[in-house]
């Protein structure tokens, strides 16, 4: 009975082997290999140097993927054209290898710069080094058993805030002295420092929590209560008795961290608590201090996520002057779109409230004066996350105008904007077609943009205001690239049931032929405005290059609440995020996919992070359309993730039990098509592990043969190289197993 069985193994092995020699050939010619998709030398095509601008308009640049030896931080002047190395980088390494344990040989791009760009701060073996530039020396400014983090000069560069043991600290560089200024933090009472959910949900991954005046003489302080707040625990493998890791984290419908503010005087450090009523928001979202020192603005957030207010707070006394309320039926996404005019009397506020996201020109009381960017289309950061919005650039008052970047001519890209104070004059300043991620100078007279698109890697160039190119810093290294015969993505448009037109790529092989049948893989996030089909470089493409050489197409689509075109497509997941919306705009695509000459209808796999896990699954339990997937960090059910991004759509479980039980893809799990792999770090701390956990005990619970790949003590990203390594190589055998 043996025989038959291992004959027809060794006739399918033969008939396979010359795939397999061509593709392994194929890669062995070009190099391109997961292999190398994570190393230095392939980062080096992708990244631009970093850059920091000074208030004397001139740029620091560190590129930190060139070679050892010829790496330096560089001082760019614009006006005149000229660069010059700030310091001996070799001499420096020596001196602070000195201060140092355990001995370095390339210096990180640093913490932070001063306003002058002659200081900057390390955070080295858990203690603060500050970089004097022009002498290219170091001091070590901490020396303590517990972390410092969070440093954060002064505007007049002469003392440093920071954070330690969760109290706050400064350090007077004049003086070489240290002084403490608050005594109860503790691991659940932070000050200066934030939360996990206010970093990851409300700042964008900014950890900060203190903010100075102008002057350099106050802090403004956020001091986040923990106490009350539900708690995670991640088991390590090791030591022999593995530790045991604990997070504070609210899911939905829990009680959140109890935030306050207050003011310290660094003279004077006893804090002065401003004087909000705490039970009348439930998230502080930001603080910014006036021009003129006096006055510190405050935005409040309610649960329900519907209602911002606006406070002015005088610094002497603490007293809150309420100026205005921005109100959503749906929701109100944080932004750093305020920006003060005039000393404080005007000030700039973005608001989604007519569909779109707009700027608008307010009075300090409140008062509008006028809209400045009207009309059927969107302003959009060009970077970020997309749940924490900027897109204001500068603002230049001599010349009354203020610069944005915006989705006016496509939402595949971004482009830079700008238009008078008055909403008058608006005009496109960026002209290639792409993504044009901008930082201007601090008086507006320059701007630096790292632009890209699809088929480009990211160039560094310099330009004035009114659009004009000056000089081109890192130019893109396409010819870097040509023995790796990338294919690119076709962008278009497939049009949904109701006729809504949805932006989507196909990337095919060099060698397509459209009398072949192909199966296709399909990348998926579909989040509320958070596209995935953008005209700009993308590192995952180096992937999909593999797959085009292993026989897939490679395809992706933007649901209509995710294509950020305007607020009112968002607001059709209200009540149910990753629910109806989301998945019927997801298989009026897959449909159309299907009926094209060249898909093999039979073999669709489709696979997504995070989000795009969680929409893996809702496709995955509640169609038969796929024949496998991958879901990596999947959401499986909103009760597990937190209250701040799961309310803000869903609202609370009290509030919408129908649309948590109908968006819970735990209860689903039993109606599974398709080969299923299920990705998950042990340590996640965004999307709990839980989420996988619970997912799979159904399927175990159906008897529903699933596969699973866990990555030990890995955070969300799973982002170190081997990892990343392991799970693409794992990915890949999945789809040649299953697709």
């Amino acid at each position: 009975m043996s025989i038959p069985r291992i004959t027809f193994c060794f006739l399918i092995f033969f008939v396979l082997l010359p795939v397999f020699t061509q593709s392994s050939k194929a890669q062995r010619e070009d190099g391109l290999t997961i292999e190398w998709i994570y190393s230095d030398q392939r980062k080096n095509i992708d990244e631009v140097p970093e850059s920091f601008w000074t208030n004397q308009e001139k740029l620091i640049l560190y590129d930190k993927y060139e070679s050892a030896s010829a790496r330096s931080f560089k001082l760019f002047d614009p006006q005149a054209g000229t660069y010059k190395s700030l310091f001996d980088m070799k001499a420096a390494l020596g001196q602070l290898n000195s201060l140092l344990r355990e001995k370095i040989n390339i210096l990180p791009w640093p913490e932070e710069f001063d306003q002058t760009g002659k200081q900057a701060v390390f955070m080295m073996e858990n203690d603060l080094f500050l970089l004097q530039m022009e002498k290219g020396e170091f001091c070590r400014i901490t020396h303590n058993a517990e972390k410092d983090s969070c440093p954060r000069f002064s505007p007049d560069g002469q003392k440093i805030a920071y954070v330690r043991a969760n109290d706050l600290y400064y350090y007077d560089i004049n003086k070489k002295q240290e002084f403490r200024l608050t005594f109860d933090g503790t691991d659940k009472i932070l000050n200066g420092i934030l939360s996990w959910l206010y970093w990851e949900e409300i700042f964008g991954h900014h950890n900060t929590a203190f903010w100075w005046t102008w002057d350099s003489r106050t802090l403004a302080v956020l001091q986040t209560d923990q106490r009350t707040v539900s708690s995670m625990t991640f088991v390590d493998f090791q030591p022999q008795t593995p530790r045991v890791y604990i997070q504070s984290y609210p899911k939905a419908g829990q009680v959140n961290p109890v935030v306050r503010l207050g003011i310290l005087n660094i003279e004077q450090p006893e804090i002065k608590w401003i004087k909000l009523d705490q039970d009348s928001y439930e998230y502080l979202i930001r603080a910014k201090w006036l021009p003129e020192d006096e006055w510190l603005s405050v935005q409040t957030l309610n649960r329900a996520q519907t209602r911002l207010d606006l406070f002015l707070v005088n610094k002497n006394n603490g007293e809150a002057t309420w100026v205005f309320s921005e109100k959503d039926p749906g929701w109100i996404t944080p932004h750093d779109d305020l920006v003060f005019l005039k000393e404080g009397e005007e000030f700039l506020w973005a608001s989604e409230r007519d569909g779109y996201n707009h700027l608008y020109r307010y009075r300090r009381n409140g008062t509008l004066i006028n809209k400045i960017t009207p009309g059927n289309w969107t302003l959009r950061a060009s970077g970020g996350v997309a749940w924490v919005s900027g897109v204001i650039c500068a603002v230049d008052e001599k010349a009354g105008l203020v610069y944005f970047t915006a989705l006016k001519k496509s939402s595949m890209e971004r482009h830079l904007y700008r238009a008078g104070l008055d909403g008058r004059n608006l005009e496109r300043i960026s002209r290639q077609d792409g993504v044009h991620k901008i930082a201007f100078s601090p008086d507006a007279h320059f701007y630096l943009d790292e632009y890209s698109n699809n088929a480009m890697p990211p160039q560094l160039l310099v330009y004035r205001n009114d659009g004009t190119l000056m000089y081109t810093l890192a130019e893109s290294p396409q010819a870097q690239l040509e023995k790796y015969h990338l294919q690119y993505r076709e962008f278009f448009a497939i049009d949904a049931k109701d006729g809504f037109p949805m932006p989507a790529y196909l990337i095919k092989p060099a060698d397509f032929s459209p009398g072949k049948k192909y199966p296709v893989i399909i990348n998926i996030y579909g989040g509320p405005s958070a596209p995935q089909v953008v005209n700009q470089w993308d590192d995952n493409n180096y992937f999909d290059n593999i797959l085009l050489k292993d026989g897939y197409l490679i395809f992706c689509v933007d649901n209509r609440s995710a294509s950020g075109i305007s607020k009112t497509l968002q607001l059709t997941v209200l009540n149910q995020l990753w629910g109806d919306v989301e998945l019927h705009d997801l298989l009026d695509a897959v449909h159309w996919l299907k009926k094209q000459s060249f898909v093999d209808s039979s073999r669709i796999g489709i696979w997504g992070w995070s989000g795009g896990g969680m929409h893996t699954l809702l496709a995955m339990t509640r169609s038969a359309e796929f024949k496998a997937g991958i879901a990596v960090a999947p959401v499986s059910d909103w009760l597990y993730y937190d209250t701040r991004y799961t309310e803000f759509a869903m609202k609370r479980p009290q509030d919408n039990p129908e649309g948590y039980r109908k968006t819970s893809l735990v209860r689903r799990a039993a109606d599974l098509h398709g080969r299923l792999l299920l990705v998950h770090g042990t340590y996640d701390d965004n999307v709990h592990p839980q989420n996988s956990w619970a997912f799979a005990n159904e399927l175990i619970r159906n008897n529903i043969q699933f596969d699973m790949m866990i990555y030990p003590m890995r955070k969300h990203t799973i982002k170190d190289n081997p990892a990343r390594i392991h799970l693409y190589t794992k990915m890949r055998e999945f789809w040649h197993d299953h697709l």
